[in-house]
């Protein structure tokens, strides 16, 4: 339990400390919004990348692990369909945002961060290795729920998120990353060095971008939906694929990367998608607020119960 303490506590004072870097003017948005980019087009796919090809993916990979977490996916999302399908006074745009934020973790910062600084080198590597997996049907499955929810003057928007979800940073490092690891050749040390100085920046930097994000004066309007959907979020879906890991016959070590992903709080890019295609913009903030602030203690009974 120590090492989860340990772990957690940091990270979320850094989620903290960019919150209030934010209100006292140090974390403007012509910061934020550039940081966000180079963050998430450069350091974080460096980290990702760096770390597939130090792997021994023909050892580390595990099927079991992957299709159960999509699995896990994929029957949260049912769950949502069936709640809103009992609510049909709601607005599409609000059982979209609903639905997404549902099942949209943010892998990239909160996730990867996590997983660096609480398990060894080698389960870090599978968990980088999830991550491309997991990103691609979480995104895809954002698109979709969006698309069939929203709004009909938005629905266009749909085949350019589409693009824009296989062209991801972070899903293309993944890819290149278990592609150069197969193919047997060494990575440079000089290129090692390079990717190794520059991933340096993507986990606190990418922290304190989460904690400027973060709005918590939209709670009391949405506070019950983005309660549910942080319920669902970082107690289902977690508690489902560890469920599902346990029947397939995983060890307690391979469940942890796939339990750290599952267990994310809302990705900050719902609220983008959100705009993007019609759905509800402040409910999704209010989500990504919410789950952010919760996961600080569903992380740690999760660990807790696997340590």
């Amino acid at each position: 339990m120590h090492q989860v303490i340990v772990t957690i506590i940091p990270i979320f004072m850094l989620i903290f400390l960019g919150t209030g870097s934010r209100r006292l003017g140090f974390m403007e948005p012509q910061f934020t919004a550039p940081a966000n980019r180079l963050v998430f087009h450069l350091a974080i796919p460096a980290l990702v990348f760096r770390a597939l090809t130090r792997a021994s993916l023909k050892e580390q990979f595990d099927l079991r692990l992957v299709l159960m977490t999509m699995v896990a996916v994929l029957i949260i999302v049912l769950l949502t369909w069936l709640f809103n399908y009992r609510r049909a006074a709601v607005s599409g745009p609000v059982k979209g945002t609903f639905s997404q934020a549902a099942i949209h973790g943010n892998l990239g910062y909160i996730g990867l961060a996590v997983s660096f600084y609480y398990l060894s080198e080698a389960d870090f590597s599978q968990a980088s290795m999830l991550v491309g997996f997991l990103m691609l049907i979480q995104n895809c499955l954002a698109v979709l729920l969006l698309h069939f929810y929203g709004q009909t003057e938005k629905k266009g928007q749909g085949w350019k998120m589409f693009t824009r979800v296989f062209f991801n940073p972070v899903i293309l490092a993944a890819t290149g990353g278990m592609i150069f690891n197969l193919s047997g050749i060494h990575l440079p040390v000089i290129i090692d060095r390079f990717l190794q100085i520059l991933s340096g920046l993507a986990l606190p930097m990418g922290l304190l971008l989460i904690g400027a994000s973060l709005s918590p004066s939209l709670l009391r309007r949405w506070f019950t939906l983005a309660f549910l959907s942080a319920i669902l979020k970082l107690v289902a879906l977690p508690g489902l694929g560890l469920l599902l890991y346990f029947l397939v016959g995983l060890d307690t070590r391979s469940m942890i990367p796939g339990l750290i992903l599952l267990a994310t709080p809302s990705a900050t890019l719902t609220f983008v998608m959100a705009q993007e295609m019609g759905g509800e913009v402040d409910l999704a903030v209010a989500c990504v607020s919410l789950s952010t602030i919760l996961s600080a203690f569903t992380y740690a009974l999760w660990l807790g119960l696997l340590t």
